[in-house]
């Protein structure tokens, strides 16, 4: 490899390999030293919706593929990070972080507590993630507002009942898949009166917010 680079030897660990790989890339590939966290953004998202697209039509080595993919982006992420002049940190320190919060997250595999359903375990998550999260003001805090509308949506909309908020709702679909042809035709609907479907629910949510926000300062 050009200036003094060497491809990972056969034999040690994947993920070691893979994430020396990157840094070799990183630091002997001009067009990726030139590359920053927010340069990265649109292929990470790429090639997120690409492994959804592994999963729900594509085939094992599909998947396979396509979660690699993903691993680079987040090693490419570390790469970055790991020449940052004022706080920097690799993929090890993320693997670390990584490590510690699911060994909090989960006492009843790691630390002694019982949890025999999955009701039981997500009250173990919850606890532990709030106690992770006390500097935060609102149970909004931390959703990423980039989510498309329908996921930020139903992430709203369930921080919304922890607080007291309902959103209404109506007799509806029966299926998910009944669920997927609703939501098609109010689609349909909006493109025929020339609406935006995507920024009508992203209006809807601000107002959402708001009476979170509210019943947050009321209690």
């Amino acid at each position: 490899m050009p200036d003094g680079g060497e491809a990972p030897k056969a034999g040690v660990d994947p993920l070691r390999a893979a994430a020396d790989t990157m840094r070799m890339v990183r630091e002997h590939c001009v067009w990726s030293q030139r590359i920053t966290h927010r340069d990265l953004v649109p292929y990470l998202i790429e090639e997120s919706h690409e492994v959804i697209e592994a999963v729900e039509v594509g085939t094992r080595a599909d998947l396979r593929e396509e979660l690699g993919d993903l691993l680079w982006q987040v090693l490419f992420h570390a790469a970055i990070a790991a020449q940052d002049p004022d706080d920097p940190f690799d993929i090890d320190d993320v693997a670390e972080t990584l490590t510690e919060k699911m060994v909090r997250r989960h006492p009843h595999v790691f630390d002694g507590e019982v949890a025999t359903t999955s009701e039981e375990v997500l009250v173990h998550w919850n606890a532990a993630k709030a106690a992770e999260k006390r500097t935060r003001d609102s149970v909004l805090d931390g959703i990423p507002r980039g989510m498309p509308a329908l996921a930020l949506a139903q992430k709203i909309a369930g921080r919304a009942e922890g607080v007291g908020v309902v959103v209404p709702s109506a007799d509806g679909p029966a299926s998910e898949a009944e669920l997927g042809d609703a939501l098609l035709a109010l689609v349909a609907t909006a493109r025929a009166r020339g609406w935006d479907a995507e920024r009508a629910l992203r209006e809807r949510l601000h107002g959402l917010e708001g009476a979170v926000r509210a019943a947050e300062d009321a209690g």
